[in-house]
């Protein structure tokens, strides 16, 4: 049996792999017709060993990959075999009879390297276990069939240009899924397919390297190498992948900075002004960024004088500009050296050569039309205060540098002068005083003069003149303040009492001493010493000042040392007060000679505020008052009929007899003549009414009086566009309709109506009222 085994193992090459399972087992008791199980020795019980199965193998039939066999196994067909665990039953199947293990399908070892299984043999009658279950491993054996790749290609390196030989530049790593433990199917080897002879590539590590010295950023800036692994260690019949390193040349400063041209010209007007940009100058530098910045310089003091070079904001193009102004008359062209520096230079390529480079500049001045240019930048000029008008301060000179015979025109600019306290010669410059001019008013006078050429009044040039007014000796001298001061009433002879100072207010006199000098005499009762610095001390002679009622009055004489000398007097008001213990004032003898009955301050305040209080409430009484006469005026400038006007009297009834003249109504004949002027009516607003005609004598009959009444209501524009009732106790004579008024009727009496009238029995006065009531109309006349 274990020869069988063995032959097996070796057909499948697995001998170095026999002996792994050999675990205790069991002696089953079942086997040998005894009831129950005993533990009897530790023995190997299964004749197999470790399988292995080869990777991607596919045949027409099952392939059989080795068998099972157990010693209870008498080969009587009773011991059945069983194959449990991974793949078992559908990629892995068992005869249960030999025990043959067979694969069914081609498998990769990339996917799975290994299946554990576990193998039992059992009665086939009984399916009672022989033997107890044991694992075992079915590896599957790995063949050449993966390339290797790279996962992290394609790749992107930067390394200097100019590098050393062997400059490391980057690694690149491939892999292979085959198994590295068994043969030599993930063994790699690196080669450069593309890129030689710049770069060489290390075959076991994958290390790209530069394979040539000074290799040239300007020349050619990126590679492309192509990078190949090869499994087999490289030998024929291995399978290989390659991927691209895209190597890219990094810029050092190894080129000096170069000029294209060798002289450059420019030219510039002469009015062009400092900082005015004359040209560029563009040196050329191949390499980038911070190894191109440059630097410009002139070399020769010549240029410098006149103009200055700059780097612009890419530190790549000098600026030249104007230093100071240029002048066509004086020079009309400037030539010097310009120098381009590299600012930043590496020690390590110094020897590729100086990194800098010179060319030459030429400026030619032009000329331009120039305003007036004036003898001076500025003129200062004095004169006299208080001189007469058309006194000569100075004169002012310009001239037109391009035409000297040209006339120039003077004038001063009207801001600079608003007072007109000056005048100018229009054709010679001369400044001369216009008014009298007060020092002590205005030292300086600031003009601006403006000059102009008579051919172009486009060309004007201006200059400041700064006129200084000379002081001279015409302010007297005075107190620098009003003095008024007091003294105590027992004040010791001789005590100072007030420093007087002066003031001068010309110049000669404040640099001169002010004299001050007091009353004189025996009679004096204070005395003034001078102390010779333009002050004076105010003391209390040894002969007390008698008593008084007012403040003393004490004559002060001033006096300067100008010429010619000026003085002026004034006065020191002193007060005799009582003082305190510690010489604060008590009271001065004027505010002691007030009468005694006089009020104290708290009672005048008193007063004051209690006058003013009454004042106030007469004011709010009479505002109110107007206030309430403006709303009755509001009410009665209003329609009479919106209004409710309620009376305290009461009228007597129909027996007040003397309310109104009722004879007007009942006789119209004897009634009183009207009262001239507008009638009042008491139903709408008074206004202004037209002059009414003289009326006639008032009718004898109603229906005149009627008719008149209705004329002129009508003739009358001031009455109201309605119409109004009026009553009428009189009727009138003569009517064939008898009275209308229940008054005196039937009904009245008792009696009873008699059939009434007919309509058309009144006559023609009552036609209108015949034809209201559904009457015949009768024929026309």
């Amino acid at each position: 049996m274990w020869g069988l085994v063995r032959l097996l193992l070796a057909w499948l090459g697995g001998w170095g792999c026999m002996g792994r399972l050999a675990a205790p087992v069991r002696a089953w008791a079942g086997s040998r017709g005894r009831p129950g199980p005993a533990l009897l020795r530790t023995r190997r019980s299964w004749v197999w060993n470790q399988f292995f199965v080869i990777e991607e193998y596919a045949g027409p039939e099952p392939v059989l990959i080795g068998k099972l066999h157990s010693d209870v196994d008498r080969g009587e067909g009773r011991t059945k075999y069983l194959l449990t665990g991974e793949g078992a039953g559908t990629v892995f199947v068992i005869d249960e009879a030999t025990g043959n293990i067979h694969v069914t399908k081609s498998l990769d070892r990339e996917e799975k390297a290994q299946y554990v299984l576990l193998a039992q043999a059992v009665d086939r009658a009984s399916n009672r276990p022989l033997e107890p279950p044991s694992e075992f491993i079915i590896k599957v054996q790995d063949i050449n069939d993966n390339p290797p790749v790279f996962p992290l290609g394609p790749y992107h390196a930067t390394v200097p240009e100019m590098s050393n030989v062997g400059t490391s530049v980057i690694q690149v790593t491939a892999h292979d899924a085959d198994d590295p433990s068994y043969g030599n199917s993930a063994k790699l080897v690196y080669t450069v397919l593309d890129g030689l002879p710049f770069f060489s590539v290390d075959p076991q590590t994958g290390v790209v390297r530069t394979a040539i010295p000074n290799m040239d950023r300007e020349t050619q800036e990126e590679f492309l190498v192509v990078i190949q692994a090869k499994d087999m260690g490289g030998h024929m019949g291995g399978l290989s992948g390659s991927t691209t390193v895209t190597v890219t040349l990094s810029d050092v400063n190894d080129n000096p900075p170069k000029f294209p041209q060798s002289l450059y010209q420019f030219s510039v007007v002469e009015t062009a002004g400092p900082g005015t940009l004359v040209g560029r100058l563009q040196a050329q530098d191949p390499d980038l960024g911070d190894n191109a910045l440059m630097a410009y310089s002139i070399l020769d003091g010549e240029g410098s004088e006149a103009f200055s070079i700059s780097t612009d904001a890419q530190g790549r193009d000098g600026l030249l500009t104007v230093r100071k102004p240029l002048d066509f008359e004086t020079r009309r062209s400037y030539s010097f050296r310009v120098e381009a520096t590299n600012t930043l230079i590496d020690p390590a390529y110094l020897r590729r050569g100086p990194f800098k480079d010179v060319a030459s500049v030429r400026v030619t001045v032009q000329d331009a039309p120039e305003p007036p240019a004036f003898t001076q930048a500025a003129y200062h000029l004095t004169v006299m205060e208080n001189k007469s008008p058309g006194t000569l301060v100075g004169q002012v000179s310009a001239a037109d540098l391009d035409s000297p015979a040209s006339p120039i025109r003077y004038s001063i600019l009207p801001h600079s002068d608003p007072e007109h306290c000056f005048s100018i010669e229009p054709e010679d410059g001369t400044i001369r005083t216009a008014v009298p001019l007060d020092r002590e008013t205005r030292v300086w006078h600031n003009l601006t003069v403006l000059a102009t050429e008579l051919d172009s009044s486009a060309q004007a040039s201006r200059v400041q003149v700064a006129i200084q007014t000379l002081d001279e000796n015409d302010n007297a001298p005075q107190l620098a303040e009003p003095y008024d001061t007091f003294v105590c009433d027992s004040a010791a002879p001789g005590q100072l009492i007030q420093v007087i100072r002066a003031l001068d207010r010309d110049e000669v006199g404040n640099s001169s001493r002010v004299s001050l000098q007091g009353p004189l005499g025996p009679d004096a009762n204070f005395t003034v010493q001078d102390n010779r610095d333009g002050s004076a001390s105010l003391l209390l002679p040894s002969r007390p000042a008698p008593p008084r009622q007012a403040p003393y009055l004490v004559p002060i004489e001033l006096q300067d040392w100008g010429q010619p000398a000026l003085s002026s007097t004034a006065t020191v008001t002193v007060s005799v007060c009582r003082c305190r213990p510690d010489g604060s004032v008590a009271s001065c003898r004027p505010e002691a000679q007030l009468s005694p009955t006089g009020l104290s301050t708290g009672a005048l305040l008193a007063i004051v505020t209690c006058v003013g209080t009454l004042l106030a409430l007469v004011v709010l009484f009479v505002a109110l008052r107007r206030q309430k006469q403006e709303a009755l005026m509001v009410l009665e400038e209003e329609d009479v009929r919106e209004n409710i006007i309620t009376y305290d009297d009461e009228g007597g009834g129909e027996e007040d007899t003397e309310a109104f003249d009722i004879t007007a109504l009942q006789n119209p004949d004897g009634a009183a003549p009207p009262v001239p002027g507008p009638p009042v009516r008491r139903d709408v607003l008074p206004r202004a009414r037209a002059p009414r005609q003289p009326r006639p004598p008032g009718p004898a009959d109603v229906a005149q009086l009627l008719a008149l009444r209705l004329r002129e209501a009508d003739e009358d524009p001031s009455v109201p566009p309605y119409d109004s009732v009026q009553v009428y106790g009189y009727e009138g004579r003569g009517s064939s309709c008898g009275s209308l008024s229940s008054l005196g009727s039937g009904s009245e009496a008792g009696g009873t109506p008699g059939p009434p009238e007919p309509v058309d029995d009144w006559g023609p006065l009552f036609r209108t009222l015949a034809e209201l009531y559904g009457a015949k109309e009768p024929p026309a006349p």
